[in-house]
């Protein structure tokens, strides 16, 4: 049975893709230092699964705390998840976002270094692509000068990953995600950010609940279908097997190259408009939502080509963005209650 560690594992996408990882017979451990999810999400993960993965509170950005967790465990690879991810907020916290999100990365591979580790998975993101000339946006697309501190982060994250690789041989895969949603089928587990929401679902659930007053849509003079921002958004459950394949990948030596990218979205792009209506459609109820000015650092249009992805991990979306948006709100009301 192989030991994968999984940073961030308590947080959205991660516990996502520890259930898999359990379902798929791995050993897990998750290290999280509940900076945006909450403790509760481990036993939640245990009544999914039947099994209780190994849990550290660890702070990545601390190299210590990161390298007892490797003298603690036998790691066959690790699962790169614990990150900052709000494009808006990084603009405006950007030292806090390059501190978190590189000096953690640098720890652990340092550790893969010195304990000659392999496989490697690395929370990459579309942001890297900034605006693509062409859509939707292959892997053969020009990595522009980022939009944002975040997405900034997560190109400069690629590179750390592929001079590593380079230097030290070490098997990598990064997985560039267009935009997760939903929640798991159980609805035990699902996004559930502290604070105020910086994307753009978990808003207009907190928004149909009453949490929120209303919702902003930042801008509506884009050139898109209906002048709002363009996205693709994939739900969490196949973006969490995707994790799983490419693992798979790499562990069954199936990589060709030591450092691999692929696009993981559903290839179709939908405005926030279009979010807006379909979740009201699929969920019988009317959002309070008002227009506003363009937030710093989003593009314009994003969606993926999976092609790549599709024929080389053997991996495809199954879910609609209808059962998405059923599911978040499902979750969400589920925290209401």
């Amino acid at each position: 049975m192989k030991k994968i560690l999984v940073t961030g594992g308590l947080g959205f996408i991660g516990s996502h893709t520890v259930v898999e990882l359990q379902n798929e017979g791995f050993e897990v451990v998750i290290i999280d230092n509940l900076s945006n999810t909450t403790i509760d999400v481990l036993d939640k993960i245990t009544e999914i699964t039947g099994k209780k993965p190994a849990f550290h509170k660890v702070d990545v950005r601390i190299k210590s705390e990161v390298k007892s967790v490797f003298d603690a465990h036998e790691i066959d690879g690790i699962i790169h998840f614990a990150a900052y991810k709000a494009v808006g907020e990084s603009m405006g916290k950007p030292l806090e976002y390059y501190e978190n999100n590189l000096s953690s990365l640098v720890y652990i591979l340092q550790e893969m270094r010195d304990r000659k580790l392999d496989n490697f998975i690395f929370s990459s993101s579309c942001t890297v692509y900034g605006q693509a000339d062409e859509l939707p946006v292959t892997e053969k697309a020009p990595v522009k000068p980022a939009e944002s501190v975040y997405g900034n982060t997560k190109q400069i994250g690629e590179e750390i990953i592929r001079d590593t690789s380079n230097a030290h041989g070490i098997k990598c895969i990064a997985l560039r995600y267009f935009n997760p949603v939903g929640g798991h089928p159980s609805i035990k587990i699902g996004e559930l950010p502290l604070g105020v929401p910086q994307n753009l679902i978990p808003f207009i659930t907190q928004t149909a609940a009453g949490i929120r007053k209303e919702l902003s849509v930042f801008g509506d003079d884009y050139d898109t279908v209906d002048g709002t921002a363009v996205r693709d958004y994939i739900h969490v459950v196949d973006l969490a097997k995707a994790h799983i394949a490419a693992l798979s990948r790499l562990i069954n030596n199936n990589h060709k190259a030591d450092f691999e990218y692929f696009n993981i979205g559903t290839g179709k792009g939908s405005s926030v408009l279009e979010i807006i209506k379909t979740f009201e459609k699929v969920n019988n109820l009317k959002l309070n939502y008002k227009i506003v000015g363009r937030r710093e650092g989003d593009v314009v249009a994003a969606y993926a080509d999976t092609t790549t992805a599709n024929k080389e991990l053997n991996w495809k979306t199954e879910m609609t963005l209808e059962d998405s948006l059923e599911s978040a709100w499902k979750w969400q009301q589920k925290q209401s209650v």
